[in-house]
């Protein structure tokens, strides 16, 4: 078992390092073809910070633990609203523009009913179990284009953030040099693909010796795992000042591991949704809810609202250690 936890953690690290040296390659060829600093970040940086659950999901489809895939972005994108977005209120509270309340935190609280009504096949359709189907994926892809198309359609009417140094921070430097940008980019694939694979084959291991669901692991640990580059990003910009950056990344991050992560690795093979309860939809669901709540309510999220999300997601915690199949870990 010590051998599945240091391969598991190994994986981890290539699964980060690879994410960040992909994301800022990709950020210096961007900054090659003139593109902006909230297009970078709407594009390039939010889909960067998706990569680790890109890759591990991918990694997991293909050895047939699908459940793994969908809960590690379950998990993720539960960890995102309530602890990131928690912790970032509680280093400096901040502040959430009209169009986010209005447009972004809908749109990923849209995202979150779609994937739920998917999900609940035996619930809804009277099916003899819960799958993400490739048509499934396709949906979800499809979703997706028609976000990256509304977002690209209103970029001119977006506030522009003056958090640049902050984005600079998260981005890559000016005027990289190409060999420097396909290194970047060459070690960060490699990283990620080996280092999924790595992930995936411990927490095949790991589940074996435990006697626990994949799904509880993809709730927890490998959420927490995956989720580190956008909480390092949310509360560096959160400690900046950069309000903007922080809840943009975490509604961003939340659309793309939904739309764009599952729909791509639904489309290559069907997802099991079986590990998945009622009850973990539903917390999915509050999490988004009471996020938006806090936001609409005074513009803006406030220390203690950010200490009530992070007691929530301890909620959420003690409900998943309580079950069953996860108590045997403790």
């Amino acid at each position: 078992m010590l051998i599945a936890i240091v391969l598991f953690l190994c994986g981890i690290g290539l699964v980060l390092l690879g994410a960040d040296k992909l994301t800022e390659g990709a950020v210096g060829m961007a900054r090659h073809c003139h593109w902006g600093e909230w297009v970078i970040g709407l594009t390039v940086v939010a889909f960067g910070t998706s990569l680790p659950e890109w890759a591990i999901g991918m990694a997991a489809v293909t050895k047939a633990c699908g459940e793994l895939a969908l809960g590690n972005v379950v998990g993720s994108n539960i960890f995102n609203v309530l602890a990131i977005a928690g912790c970032s209120a509680l280093v400096r509270p901040i502040l959430v523009s009209r169009s986010t309340v209005k447009k972004d935190i809908p749109f990923a609280l849209l995202a979150t009913i779609v994937l739920a009504i998917m999900s609940m096949d035996t619930w809804i359709d009277g099916a003899s179990q819960n799958q993400l189907s490739r048509t499934d994926g396709i949906l979800l892809l499809g979703y997706f284009a028609v976000f990256m198309g509304y977002t690209c359609a209103s970029v001119r009417n977006r506030e522009k953030s003056s958090c640049t140094e902050a984005a600079k921070e998260i981005g890559a430097e000016v005027a990289m040099p190409y060999w420097k940008i396909s290194a970047f980019m060459l070690i960060g694939i490699v990283c990620l693909f080996v280092g999924a694979i790595f992930c995936v084959d411990s927490i095949q291991e790991l589940a074996i010796r435990w006697g626990v669901g994949e799904t509880w692991i993809g709730l927890t640990l490998l959420a927490f795992s995956t989720s580190l580059p956008e909480l390092a990003t949310s509360v560096i910009a959160a400690r900046k000042g950069c309000s903007a950056i922080a809840i943009g990344n975490v509604v961003g991050n939340n659309i793309f591991n939904i739309f764009l992560v599952l729909g791509l690795c639904a489309t290559v093979s069907q997802i099991p949704a079986n590990g998945l309860s009622v009850v973990d939809w539903g917390l999915m669901l509050l999490s988004m809810l009471s996020f938006w709540f806090f936001a609409y309510t005074k513009r803006g999220i406030e220390r203690w609202e950010g200490a009530a999300m992070l007691l929530l997601y301890g909620i959420c915690l003690a409900y998943w250690n309580g079950q069953p199949w996860a108590l045997s870990v403790f």
